[in-house]
């Protein structure tokens, strides 16, 4: 382990101010750390590969399934396959990217079996969780991160672009932390985002609102579109089936690409549509045609019906219609 007060020096004189700003030439060149990763999942695999190519030496990845060996082998060739007990002995900055439920047992296990040395960065990647699960690492003196991409895996190639374009929600116990865990982003082409200890659960059920059911919105609308659309089509027009990337996901596209635009470039405003105009028999138009099609889908539509015409103040007629009176 290299002296803590070199490293720190190094780290946080480094000129690197703003994503995507290489030090310039004859300035202090940033610190560059061994790094171990504990798993390599969609998320951890993604940020080995990140730091490698900010010159960070990804050295090992627990990796146990055979996805997760096949993706430490494509994206960190270079890495070796380890125990958690090694990886974890030999970091200076141990990511630690298994599922929520999986973290605190980690956490205890390592702290338990003595491998972290005092002086380790630890950086989990949970959204839910800030630095507390952390805790029995800390006091064996590990110094605690949580760095959460907010951005969605597909295990894919796209990955690592679009980390080059995500937030970071960080969150550290001091002000050194804070700015350890802000270079590392600002490396991997993200951009660090301070997120308080206290409102890490309300910060993740924002990302997960916003993102989790926005998939959940976008397919409800690709099914009922496949129901209005069957039958045959214009000449030479492709066929509708229930593959995606079909005509009805052709269709919604630049629709809900430009409304998720319009709403987080000019917020209320971006509000359109039958509800935000108050035409309370369109509306009960749709919940008709959806509840024939699926049932559940009108109930979907029915729940953000009655939310998007709170936000308008629709008239209380539409209001009475949306009451869910199931």
């Amino acid at each position: 382990m290299r002296d803590w007060n070199d490293f720190e020096r190094t780290l946080l004189t480094s000129p690197r101010v703003t994503p995507g700003n290489p030090a310039a030439s004859g300035d202090p060149a940033p610190a560059r750390l061994t790094v171990g990763i504990v798993s390599a999942g969609r998320v951890g695999s993604a940020l080995g590969a990140a730091l490698e190519r900010a010159g960070h030496v990804v050295f090992g990845v627990a990796a146990i399934s055979d996805a997760s060996v096949r993706r430490a082998q494509s994206r960190l060739p270079d890495s070796q396959i380890l125990p958690v007990e090694e990886v974890a002995a030999r970091s200076e900055l141990l990511i630690l990217a298994v599922p929520d439920a999986e973290l605190t047992g980690l956490v205890r296990g390592l702290a338990g079996s003595g491998k972290v040395r005092p002086g380790t960065i630890v950086a989990h990647t949970s959204g839910a969780n800030g630095i507390g699960v952390l805790a029995p690492l800390r006091e064996a003196g590990a110094r605690p991160l949580a760095v959460h991409p907010a951005m969605t895996f597909t295990g894919h190639d796209e990955d690592l672009s679009r980390l080059a374009n995500a937030c970071f929600g960080i969150t550290a116990a001091d002000e050194i932390g804070y700015a350890i865990a802000q270079s590392l982003v600002i490396e991997m082409g993200g951009e660090p985002v301070r997120v308080a200890e206290e409102h890490r659960t309300l910060y993740h059920a924002a990302l997960a609102h916003g993102s989790n059911h926005l998939v959940t919105l976008v397919l409800d609308a690709v099914e009922a579109l496949r129901q209005a659309l069957a039958g045959p089509g214009l000449l030479g027009q492709q066929t509708v089936d229930d593959q995606p990337g079909g005509l009805p996901e052709r269709l919604l596209a630049p629709l809900a690409s430009a409304a998720l635009d319009n709403a987080l470039r000019r917020g209320q405003a971006a509000l359109t549509g039958p509800v935000a105009r108050g035409d309370t028999a369109a509306v009960a138009a749709h919940l008709e045609a959806l509840a024939a099609a699926d049932p559940e889908i009108a109930a979907g539509y029915r729940a953000l019906s009655r939310r998007t015409a709170e936000r308008a103040q629709a008239p209380a007629e539409l209001r009475e219609l949306l009451k869910d009176h199931r």
